[in-house]
């Protein structure tokens, strides 16, 4: 028998053990499966996009943070979600110097990834991505969300922050490649009312965390002599070593600063 044909008999032979065999989802795909129900579930736009945030952290091992960017009608960015403030900050520099991840992958005809996995040696973003490193980063990857018809252009963006250089990779752009489409059908089944109702939540729960980091860090400063910058160092490294949200840290040492202090490093 010809090499031709023992080759086409063992193609023929692995194709029917193949198809004999039941097709078992993998983990992520189950993972997706359990995402789309609970997006189904939720009963509001800001309860999905926390739900697609918290997926975010768990399917990208490497993502010690996330958020979310919005691009507004008047052309202003927001975040309307995140997992810490430290997100938020990171956000709130790139739209203050107009540059970084998030601000190019949510501009219209802005590329549908922006990607970088040593912002140590990140050339693109000369004043953001020294910024992102002070603040304990090292690797960033945002992927555009596409607005509905008839547009169909980019309004967003869903970014990941990774504490460790090249902790982020081309398997974690896909898989964020797919959180951001579930978001984007989310976003776009909402009206502008809706958007708008979203946009004030956040800035209502962005001040009251704003509040109480402010409190915090007063607190910090009349107990060390520290300046602010340093003060608010203080409680980010505290955070990331308690694994604790930045604003419930803050909130605690607001609570109870006559029992607890942060500890010295």
């Amino acid at each position: 028998m010809s090499s031709d044909q023992d080759w086409q008999r063992d193609k023929a032979e692995f194709v029917a053990d193949f198809e004999s065999r039941p097709l078992a989802p993998g983990p992520l795909a189950r993972q997706f499966a359990e995402l789309t129900r609970t997006l189904l579930a939720a009963p509001t736009v800001e309860d999905i996009l926390q739900r697609v945030l918290e997926a975010t952290t768990v399917m990208v091992p490497a993502a010690d943070l996330a958020s979310f960017t919005l691009l507004g009608t008047g052309g202003h960015f927001h975040t309307p979600a995140e997992t810490d403030e430290v997100a938020t900050e990171l956000d709130r520099l790139q739209y203050r110097f107009q540059e970084g991840p998030c601000v190019e992958a949510a501009e219209p005809g802005g590329p549908a990834v922006a990607i970088a996995p040593d912002l140590t040696a990140e050339p693109r973003w000369p004043r953001w991505a020294p910024a992102a490193t002070q603040l304990g980063m090292g690797s960033v990857l945002s992927t555009a969300l596409i607005s509905g018809p008839p547009s169909a252009e980019s309004r967003g963006a869903l970014n990941v922050y990774s504490r460790s250089r090249h902790g982020l990779d081309a398997a974690d752009r896909d898989v964020l490649l797919l959180l951001a489409t579930h978001a984007s059908l989310a976003l776009a089944a909402t009206d502008a009312v809706t958007r708008a109702e979203l946009k004030a939540a956040h800035l209502r729960k962005a001040i009251d965390s704003r509040d109480v980091i402010g409190q915090a860090k007063g607190i910090i400063m009349a107990r060390r002599g520290v300046s602010a910058d340093a003060a608010f160092d203080v409680l980010r490294r505290t955070s990331q070593d308690l694994n604790v949200k930045l604003a419930d840290l803050a909130r605690t040492l607001a609570d109870r600063h006559t029992e607890i202090d942060v500890p010295t490093r």
